[in-house]
Order: structure tokens, then sequence, then C-alpha cells
């Protein structure tokens, strides 16, 4: 099982590689065999021998003090959710040792508050990025992608894509790695099989997931491709679901009169149309219209 020690050493030994000797006032040596940091310099930053920092970074220390933790986050830099990362994992606190047995439950006023977000697209997600309900305009939005049962990483590593979209594809796939590096309960099995699927899938996933960069989802833009209408940038906000720790729910908008806002809108019509038998061409008038207006 991975333990906290292990979790702090494997972060440590990543960020100390990431920080360059002149951002933190260090002369740089032509000669440094060494990406970033060497060991010895972190704990001059740091304040702490170099052979207790060694002890750190190999995983042999138990539960660092406040202090050395702090003394660490300012040496390698790191902002709030790296710190607040370090900390969690550096106390190996008991929800990193618990393996839950079932998957986690959407509770019924959530599944009624999707169901009645009927010109919203919506989902919830576990902390694993594994879809657990998502509601009739979320499904019309991403099919087969937004739906319960689906998992998001495993869709995004799975997309090849357009060369066009590439870098909407890294920012979408980081975004989702880093989430999952920063929620993620690294003793839950679930989370050992997604990590161990997509490294020996995917080098993209391993370079990403060997940065250790933790990082919340809260908002974003994130383009997606909708029948008729083309590719549509929608804006989004995750929420963490009260009461019912490690869900997530995420729903999709757009600024009144932007192409976001005329495509949810097309996409809440193709759910009537769906539920009252209406036929796919009747669509085809709002559609167009909507792509006029957008480009006039």
């Amino acid at each position: 099982m991975t333990t906290g020690r292990t979790l702090v050493a494997d972060f440590l030994r990543a960020r100390r590689e990431q920080v360059q000797p002149d951002e933190v006032g260090l002369p740089r040596d032509p000669h440094r065999r060494v990406p970033g940091l060497r060991r010895e310099e972190v704990a001059e930053l740091a304040g702490i021998s170099a052979e207790y920092y060694v002890r750190l970074e190999q995983g042999r220390d138990h539960q660092p003090s406040d202090q050395v933790l702090a003394a660490l986050g300012r040496a390698l830099r790191l902002d709030d959710d790296s710190f607040s990362y370090l900390k969690r994992v550096a106390r190996d606190s008991p929800a990193l040792r618990a393996v839950p047995t079932l998957p986690p439950l959407v509770s019924p006023s959530v599944l009624q508050l999707l169901a009645q977000w009927s010109h919203t697209p919506a989902y919830v997600s576990d902390r694993n990025h594994d879809v657990l309900a998502a509601n009739a305009p979320a499904r019309a939005l991403a099919p087969g992608y937004l739906e319960a049962g689906s998992n998001l990483l495993l869709g995004v590593f799975a997309e090849t894509g357009p060369d066009e979209r590439v870098d909407d594809w890294n920012v979408a796939a980081r975004s989702l790695v880093d989430s999952l590096r920063f929620n993620g309960d690294p003793a839950d099995p679930r989370l050992q099989e997604i990590v161990g699927t997509l490294s020996v899938r995917n080098r993209d996933f391993r370079r990403m997931w060997a940065h250790h960069d933790p990082r919340p989802q809260v908002s974003g833009v994130t383009p997606s491709h909708v029948a008729q209408l083309g590719w549509v940038e929608f804006n989004w906000q995750s929420l963490e679901v009260p009461g019912q720790r490690g869900l997530f729910l995420t729903t999709f908008f757009g600024t009144p009169g932007s192409r976001a806002a005329a495509a949810i809108a097309y996409l809440a019509a193709t759910v009537r149309a769906d539920a009252t038998g209406m036929s796919a061409q009747a669509l085809e008038v709002p559609a167009a219209a909507i792509n006029r207006d957008i480009a006039s």
C-alpha cells in the first residue's frame, strides 16, 4: 500500500526538480548535472540538515513537523494547493488508509436537482472522475462521455482528436490529472486501477502524473463538439456536494448572447424533441439559425 511517507518522498523529489536555482536566488552553474535544485540546497533553504532532508526524500522519516513542512513549502515555492496536499499526505491520515468497498451513492435530492435542471447540462462525479449521474442536457452535450458509469480520465486519454485542438486537449487532460492527484485517496483500489491502467497505456498520462501538481478543479472553459454546431467553448463550474465528501457537481453555462448559451438552449431543445418524439429535421432550422446569428 502507498504510505504517506512514500507520497511525501515522491512529491518532494518531483517538486525539487522543478525549481530552478535562479528562482530562489542561487547562481546557475553551467556544469550542474541535476534538474532543478540539489538536495542540500533545499535543506539549506528550509533551514534543516541535509541528512534529515535526505531521509524525507527517501521515505525514512515519520511525520515531519508543521514547522518543517512550512519551511519546505517556502523552499520549494509551493502554492496553497500544493502545500495543502503536502500536509495531507505527510499526516498519513485515516482518509488515506481507508479502503472504500462500495462506490459512493448520489443522494436522491441531488438526483432530483439534476433532473429539474432541464436547461443546464450538469453531472456528478467522484474524486476518481467516475461519472455517477448526469442529466439529459449533459448526456446530449457529450454522448458516451458524460454518462453514468463512464470515467472522464479514461475517456480523455482514449481520445486522439484533431491536431488543431491539441492545446485544448492538453489543458483538459492536465486539469483532470492534477485534480485526481489533489482529491484522490491513494489507498483506494479504484484510483490504483485508473493510474495503473493509464500508466501502462499512455505516455502523456505518465508525464502529467509524474509532475506531482495537485490542483482541484473549480472552474474553467472547455471546448466541446456539438452536433450541427461544431466546436463550442463552454464555461463550467464544479462544486463539492455538501455532506457527501468526495462528490462534485459540475455545470456548464455560457454568458447571455454567447455561442455557448445558444448551444445550451439548442441542446435543451434536442432533449425536449427526444422526449416528445419530434423529428431530427425539425431541429435543423434552429441549429442553422444559431450558427447564422453567432456568425453575424
